[in-house]
């Protein structure tokens, strides 16, 4: 998790002072530490902050309405077409249960093999591989078969839960619309809010806990948002 929080640094280019540096880093710490492709994030994340919180856009509430009902202007859109795909006024109950926990190992587990494969980024998968190489070769011998495969479960549970609370308590309370070609300052301030500082959440969310100043400022080094 926390790995992710670094890839995030430095694939918004705010570690070095060359954007290249940033580049290279980020393809080692998401490929090799957490088995992810760069490209994969770039392409995801940069719609995020282009279109935040617009349906359609933003991939990030393409949840939307297949699992759950997002923000009171497509709720009410929704209720208005009578269309129920899921029991949306239990959303709060189950969102426990198919949110946070099944994120990454049910589907991004899948997603960036088929995505790297399908775009022909084969530096990415490269990358990827290594870190299931390192990780098989060091855990095997201790763990067997059965052993390794349920540790990456665990580990990849656990990284859901943490990566899906932090990165949706700071966007989903907030507006959540269709596109209304708003000025990009006021589309950033209207998608994000912060949550309390403190040392704790400074770590445990990556300063993702200054969720404003990020939009605004997404180059600017994280320990500086406080300032």
């Amino acid at each position: 998790a926390q790995a992710g929080w670094l890839q995030h640094d430095f694939g918004h280019l705010s570690v070095f002072s060359k954007s290249r540096w940033n580049h290279w880093v980020h393809k080692f710490v998401i490929g090799h530490l957490k088995g992810a492709p760069a490209s994969w994030w770039n392409h995801l994340h940069f719609q995020h902050h282009a279109k935040p919180n617009c349906f359609r856009k933003d991939p990030d509430v393409n949840m939307h309405p297949l699992f759950f009902a997002l923000g009171k202007t497509l709720s009410v859109e929704l209720g208005v077409q009578k269309k129920k795909f899921m029991p949306y006024n239990h959303q709060h109950k189950y969102f426990f249960i198919i949110g946070p926990p099944a994120l990454v190992p049910l589907y991004f587990q899948w997603y960036i093999f088929y995505f790297v494969v399908q775009r022909k980024q084969w530096v990415d998968l490269a990358w990827m591989l290594t870190f299931y190489i390192r990780f098989f070769l060091t855990y095997l011998p201790l763990l067997g078969v059965k052993g390794i495969l349920g540790l990456h479960l665990l580990v990849r549970f656990i990284e859901s839960n943490w990566f899906v609370w932090v990165t949706q308590m700071n966007h989903i309370p907030m507006h959540i619309d269709y596109d209304k070609n708003v000025d990009w300052f006021s589309t950033q301030l209207q998608a994000t809010c912060n949550v309390h500082q403190s040392f704790f959440n400074d770590w445990f969310s990556g300063h993702l806990n200054f969720q404003i100043e990020h939009h605004l400022f997404p180059t600017m080094p994280r320990h500086n948002y406080w300032k």
